[in-house]
């Protein structure tokens, strides 16, 4: 069978980058374009790139031709994955779009439009099924804040055992969650933990209302979840890791009374996700690796877990305040970023879509 040609666009950035990693020897995905600013256009990518990531360039990258980020230099494409900044993405996401492509998007800029699906794929991959309606062949897909991702997994896999009303969070989040120009400063975070991250518990507070919806009677939309019907409280923190971000996370369930603590880890302990189901190339062994050890997960030893592809969920107990809690640990450039955009495209293909 063909391979699937598809492009990335901002390729030269934190999340191009990743996309341009995970595509390589990719089964059912070949890497054909390269997008990025005026700045790159024309350059071989090789030349154009200051390479960040802690495996080589790829051979089949290094040579392609760096072009603008324009339809016309991608017509042999299928779909493309944006790494583009959100002040650059919307029209560009839009054009592609318009021109008959698919766009898998790692910006913010049409994750709270009702007809654009929000997916983090170990968790609603039933909400790609709005994409049938669409009168166009091109179409937008988001993938999830970083944040945000690590976090609906474990509750979607309690939301079996009944709704949940409150959750909150606190996250410890790694240094490439913030890319690599401008970044954190060195002197900013060595000995130190800085405890903002601009408009990162918003969108954790949205995001997960939506992701958590559901598809509209009518197939057109994604409702979101009222936030009369579940509270999100989040606080995040920037600290001197490299990747994966860690989140202590409370939970409340809405009926009375909660479930036992054997079922809380019997469902996160059996949790599977459709893109496993579905045979998809790059879907993890476990969507959730439940860990007994008393002091794991950590981001050293646990974030590469089916090549970041799963996430790991440790220390579940009862809450005193709420009726649960437990630490969650996601690969912020893998599930969190790039690895979600490319398992999307992968559950896409198996269901006829592109």
């Amino acid at each position: 069978m063909a391979k699937t040609k598809v492009g990335v666009l901002g390729a030269t950035g934190s999340v191009g980058q990743r996309f341009i990693l995970l595509l390589k020897d990719h089964p059912t995905l070949e890497l054909v374009a390269l997008g990025a600013s005026s700045r790159s256009a024309g350059k071989k990518y090789s030349e154009a790139v200051n390479w960040q990531q802690t495996t080589l360039l790829p051979d089949e990258a290094a040579d392609i031709t760096v072009s603008p980020c324009d339809p016309s230099y991608f017509t042999d494409c299928k779909v493309v994955f944006s790494g583009l900044d959100a002040d650059v993405a919307g029209d560009v996401e839009k054009a592609f779009a318009e021109a008959g492509l698919a766009v898998i998007s790692n910006a913010k800029n049409y994750r709270r439009d009702p007809h654009v699906p929000l997916v983090v794929p170990l968790v609603n991959t039933d909400h790609l099924s709005i994409l049938k309606s669409r009168k166009t062949p091109g179409f937008i897909v988001c993938n999830s804040n970083c944040s945000t991702a690590g976090l609906v997994v474990p509750l979607k896999a309690l939301s079996a055992l009944g709704p949940i009303d409150a959750v909150s969070v606190t996250t410890m989040q790694a240094l490439s969650g913030a890319g690599f120009s401008p970044g954190v400063p060195s002197m900013a975070i060595l000995d130190n933990v800085i405890p903002f991250i601009g408009g990162e518990e918003e969108k954790m507070e949205y995001e997960t209302r939506k992701i958590l919806g559901s598809v509209s009677a009518d197939g057109t939309t994604i409702a979101d979840i009222p936030a009369s019907d579940i509270k999100v409280s989040a606080q995040c923190n920037r600290v001197a890791v490299t990747d994966g971000h860690l989140e202590c996370v409370s939970m409340r369930f809405a009926h009375r009374p909660p479930p036992t603590l054997e079922q809380v880890k019997e469902a996160l302990r059996t949790y599977e996700c459709a893109p496993q189901s579905a045979g998809c190339p790059s879907a993890p062994k476990h969507a959730i690796h439940l860990l007994e050890q008393p002091d794991r997960p950590q981001p050293r030893l646990d974030r590469d877990r089916d090549a970041g592809y799963g996430v790991s969920v440790g220390r579940v107990r009862e809450d005193p305040l709420l009726d649960y809690k437990f630490v969650v640990l996601s690969h912020n450039t893998v599930i969190g970023a790039a690895g979600s955009g490319i398992l999307i495209a992968e559950y896409l293909i198996t269901q006829n879509v592109i």
